[in-house]
């Protein structure tokens, strides 16, 4: 009974599992909503079937809301991509995604993380430093212009273990 007046009132938990290959277009559009340059179908195909990415999902019902997605080699893993739909942002799930995401990696023997975050996202960036990533270098000119002008990047480090 719960669920369902929680789902009523617009407060239903988004529902977080493992992604695969079947995810690829819902992936697609969410990147797409959520990123200068979105990836495409075919590009998120080919990840999510590499044996060496791991890619979490949050869904609400059967409407993709969450993704996060990571390449990992050795005891190393790069955070590929985080996003979460524009009108559900703010609320947890980001986060949520995050912490089942790392507890994954860490199971697969991952010991370091590393990702790329845009230097003005600041909330991606509260993000990180709530998850206790720490900043070890900067690229420049690293992503994607806007206006004209490339951004720079924070690269951002956590241990697992």
């Amino acid at each position: 009974m719960t669920g369902w007046i929680a789902r009523l009132w617009g407060r239903a938990a988004p529902i977080l599992s493992p992604a695969g290959a079947a995810d690829a277009s819902s992936f697609a559009a969410l990147h797409g909503e959520s990123f200068r340059r979105g990836w495409t179908r075919e590009e998120f195909e080919q990840l999510l079937l590499d044996r060496h990415v791991a890619a979490h999902r949050a869904l609400l019902g059967d409407r993709l809301i969450g993704l996060i997605l990571s390449r990992w080699a050795a005891d190393e893993a790069e955070i590929l991509s985080v996003a979460v739909a524009p009108p559900r942002r703010s609320r947890g799930i980001g986060g949520a995604l995050l912490r089942l995401h790392l507890q994954r990696l860490a199971g697969l023997g991952v010991h370091h993380v590393f990702l790329e975050v845009e230097d003005d996202n600041v909330p991606a960036r509260r993000l990180y430093e709530h998850a206790g990533f720490l900043e070890v270098g900067q690229r420049e000119s690293y992503f994607a212009p806007a206006r004209g002008v490339a951004a720079r990047a924070r690269v951002l480090r956590r241990d697992l273990a």
